[in-house]
């Protein structure tokens, strides 16, 4: 079950939001029947690049046992 401030992993890349599969989301709300979900997208210094309500086929929980990535997010700044 995914929980609010549970560390979700993107299934599929968003483009409208310059997110890609893999990227990593905080769920910041959990609507009826955890069903969809409020997921927070931010960098490494806390600037909050989207906040999305996505699915439960959206996401998926991080494993303990997975290595994380890291990207520039600089072209994301942008938009705000």
């Amino acid at each position: 079950m995914i929980r609010v401030l549970d560390t979700v992993v993107l299934s599929r890349g968003l483009r409208e939001y310059g997110l890609i599969r893999g990227d990593l989301g905080t769920v910041v709300h959990c609507y009826a029947e955890n069903k969809s979900f409020e997921v927070e997208f931010v960098t490494g210094q806390g600037i909050t690049i989207a906040v999305v309500t996505l699915s439960k086929s959206d996401i998926r929980p991080m494993q303990g046992n997975e290595i994380l990535h890291v990207r520039d997010a600089g072209n994301l700044l942008l938009r705000f």
